[in-house]
């Protein structure tokens, strides 16, 4: 199976996104096709037969051709014509790429590709990685970047609104004014008279459809003619409508009855100036929706520089390849994924996690690219290019879920999807009806008109997508990536959430948390001898004690001859005695007596805690207890989360003992513990009696559980595996991020709720008065020029609704 993505610019509303699609489902091959309006963007998945040849004719022939772009490529080291065959084989084989001719002579390739499933340092990687080493050279016909684009397309309709209002204000006021201000009717009359005002409202009202009215009629004829009408066509009917039938009255006005000689040049005329005003409106806020992928994409620098054996070189980030030594100044920002070689310092994290305290880094330690330095200057190892670092991955897990299609859409496209067809037969009935009823040809041809234009489901088309493209980059803000544009719906759905414990809502390594001294020792001298003892231990919890020392500055007592002793502790010599430190085990078998502290360590245990034991031959000398401290932030995270209404479940496969006291100091409502890796998938099926459920975890034991709920979320700082298996990841390690996730998906869902509110509501309650329902009851009808300005309003309504999302979660 074979993924590829298309960019198209000429999908317009929700009924344009349906007939892509089953363009492409149309192709052979093809399993699954879905495209997004706000992205401007089809993704499809294909095997043979389908090619990506066969797809961008698919599109074309539909009317809604993929944005295509050229790139030259040098290339290094070809030598025959084999070379060349291999070159051209490696390009041929990626998905998007429709031509792709090398010249050996040259030395040199011109590749034809599909944006959006390419780049062109996609194929200068490629063909690099197939042995012949490659950089862009020049990228002849490349679109621009979808956020630039979507600016130069604010800014073409605000040009052709401009134009057309300039053109329009003197056919509304000749057309307009008699009936605004009394006396211009005459005033007409006596001077240039009304035929010469109808012949000015003719030019000036042709230049109007001929320049800033052409987008609509390009678009919605051909639309028309090959059977699927979409909003553009019933601009292109409306106002032709208007204009045809004024031209003939002007014309040849001897072919009409008296009684229906007039004319709606200013209908005609307005209706495309409203659109357009309402489409530039439309434009400028989609831009402010995807600024949140603008600004992840700006995040990686241009250039970097590389220690070299000949100095210091800077280089564009196109050109690195891993193992490249960089050098990273005090403030700059960290081009690509590496390891720290030199130097030691703070990086700051914030535009990739949301958490906005800088980051301890040392050597041996990694960095993400697109993260800020703090005033330590470094030298970093490159370990990820290209698609591989965690900002492109980031990026195209964002863009992956703004693509993607929540439950709720379907709805929408299965009434889209038929919308444009009814209304044009809605617009006829209305024509017949009024004609019918003896109302007279001028009644029932503005009904029509007013019916036509007033009908456009571009609010119903944007309603959802514009929601989930500002709600998902709002989550990228925040260090919450959606992988799956359908988790924000299940997301707000769900009624309890359950934690794995360790490393989730506890830091996942143990620590000291308790010392008794129960001897003449102090602590110092007590850490300094359980230190020195377990500096020559493998053990996990040793690490706990030595951390401790560390922290406290104390040095290692001299210790020698440890030995391990299998299941209890260690054994070792010490200060000229054996000092013995484990379990209770190691304890008998010292012959220390510890019946007098039993009490103390029953009681630690009953917290959830570890006791370990220490004696001086057989003398007793200090009681400690690790445990696995909860992070600061869980307690606020659980609470925030039984306010949102949710219950709170802990899966854990730790002792129940444990368990139950991290929940208790918490307030976590159920829990499921001494539960095996196998047995949480078992575990979620129990907690899903109460309702939709979410997992949170972050190691590889907790990937099927991820995958068995509702919705899994994983600790951005887990495993691979945690996070592949999960359908939201908090790049962070606070817990709080889950109730913020929940927080942004209801208000998404509450967004896109309101805005097919306001797109059904506004078409079931205008669609009748623009037919004319209320004019029996002495009520108004819907002029065509107000139809336009309405439904320009509806769409403008509704992504400006989206982006308040842009302040959600805070």
């Amino acid at each position: 199976m074979t993924k590829t993505s298309f960019t198209i610019d000429a999908m317009h509303c929700g009924s344009c996104t349906g007939r892509v699609e089953r363009a492409l489902m149309g192709v052979p091959g093809v399993q699954q096709a879905s495209a997004n309006l706000m992205a401007r963007r089809a993704d499809v998945e294909f095997d043979a037969p389908a090619t990506p040849a066969d797809l961008v004719a698919a599109l074309d022939g539909a009317g809604y051709p993929a944005a295509t772009g050229t790139a030259r490529l040098d290339i290094k080291g070809m030598t025959c014509a084999s070379c060349t065959g291999r070159v051209e084989r490696a390009l041929g084989a990626l998905p998007g790429v429709t031509t792709a001719t090398v010249n050996l002579a040259t030395q040199s390739a011109q590749v034809d590709y599909v944006e959006g499933a390419l780049t062109p340092d996609d194929l200068a990687r490629t063909v690099t990685a197939a042995g012949y080493p490659a950089r862009v050279k020049d990228q002849a016909d490349a679109p621009a970047p979808l956020a630039q684009r979507q600016a130069a397309e604010a800014n073409h309709l605000k040009r052709q609104f401009l134009i057309a209002l300039a053109l329009t204000l003197p056919v509304f006021a000749l057309a307009m004014g008699a009936h605004l201000i009394p006396g211009v009717h005459h005033l007409i009359a006596a001077t240039i008279g009304e035929r010469t005002s109808w012949w000015i409202q003719m030019a000036l009202t042709t230049l109007v459809l001929a320049f800033p009215g052409r987008m609509f009629l390009r678009t919605g004829i051909p639309a028309l003619l090959r059977g699927a009408p979409e909003m553009n066509s019933l601009v292109a009917m409306g106002s032709l409508a208007a204009f045809v039938f004024s031209a003939l009255v002007t014309l040849a006005p001897g072919l009409f009855p008296a009684s229906v000689r007039g004319v709606y040049f200013e209908a005609a005329a307005t209706i495309v100036t409203l659109i357009l005003l309402g489409r530039w409106l439309e434009a400028r806020a989609k831009g402010r929706a995807g600024e949140a992928i603008s600004r992840l994409i700006g995040l990686q620098p241009k250039t970097a520089r590389v220690q070299t054996p000949n100095g210091t070189e800077e280089r564009p980030i196109s050109a690195l390849a891993t193992g490249d030594i960089l050098l990273l100044a005090p403030g700059e920002r960290v081009a690509l994924d590496g390891v720290i070689t030199e130097g030691a310092g703070h990086i700051d994290e914030s535009m990739l996690t949301g958490e906005p305290i800088p980051v301890s880094k040392a050597e041996g330690d990694t960095i993400t690219g697109g993260t800020i330095n703090g005033e330590a200057a470094l030298s970093y190892r490159v370990t990820a290019t290209g698609g591989d670092t965690v900002l492109a991955r980031i990026i195209a897990m964002v863009e992956a879920a703004q693509g993607a299609k929540l439950p709720v859409q379907a709805l929408v496209d299965r009434v889209t999807r038929v919308f444009v067809p009814v209304v044009m037969a809605l617009s006829l009935s209305t024509f017949a009806i009024w004609l019918l009823a003896g109302m007279g040809f001028t009644h029932a041809f503005v009904a029509a008109i007013s019916v036509m234009i007033i009908a456009c489901p571009c609010a119903m088309g944007l309603a959802t997508p514009v929601s989930i493209l500002v709600g998902t980059g709002r989550g990228a803000e925040l260090g919450l990536l959606f992988r799956r544009g359908d988790a924000l719906q299940r997301l707000a759905e769900v009624k309890i959430i359950g934690f794995d414990k360790t490393g989730t809502l506890t830091q996942g390594k143990p620590a000291l948390s308790d010392l008794l001294p129960l001897a003449d020792l102090s602590e110092t001298q007590i850490l300094a001898l359980a230190a020195g003892a377990e500096a020559r231990s493998e053990h996990p919890l040793a690490r706990a004690i030595l951390d401790a020392a560390a922290a406290r500055d104390i040095a290692h007592a001299p210790v020698k001859r440890v030995k391990a002793l299998a299941g209890m502790g260690l054994r070792a010599q010490a200060k000229g005695a054996l000092l013995w430190l484990g379990n209770a085990q190691a304890m008998a078998q010292a012959g220390a007596d510890i019946t007098a502290f039993a009490a103390d360590a029953k009681a630690l245990a009953a917290k959830g805690r570890t006791p370990v034991w220490m004696a001086l031959d057989d003398k007793p000398v200090a009681l400690m207890a690790l445990s696995d401290p909860i992070k600061p932030e869980a307690s606020a995270a659980i609470a925030a989360l039984h306010r949102a209404g949710v219950q709170v479940a802990m899966v854990t496969g730790d002792t129940r003992a444990t368990a139950q006291a991290v929940a208790d100091t918490l307030g976590i409502d159920r829990v499921e513990a001494e539960v095996l890796p196998d047995g949480k998938r078992d575990a979620i099926d129990r907690l899903r009696s109460h309702g939709p459920v979410a997992f949170v975890g972050d190691g590889i034991n907790d990937a099927p559980a991820l995958a068995a709920a509702d919705v899994g979320l994983a600790i951005g700082t887990g495993t691979d595996v945690a996070i592949e298996a999960a359908q939201v990841v908090l790049m962070g390690g606070d817990p709080q991020g889950v109730a913020r996730a929940l927080t942004l998906s209801r208000a998404v869902m509450t967004n896109i709720k309101q805005n097919l509110f306001w797109a059904f509501a506004y078409n079931v309650a205008l669609i009748p008065v623009a037919m004319g329902i209320l004019v029996p009851f002495g009520g108004p009808g819907l002029s065509p020029m107000l139809a336009a300005g309405a439904m320009a309003f509806s769409s403008v309504f509704v992504v400006s609704n989206a982006l308040r999302l842009r302040r959600a979660a805070r």
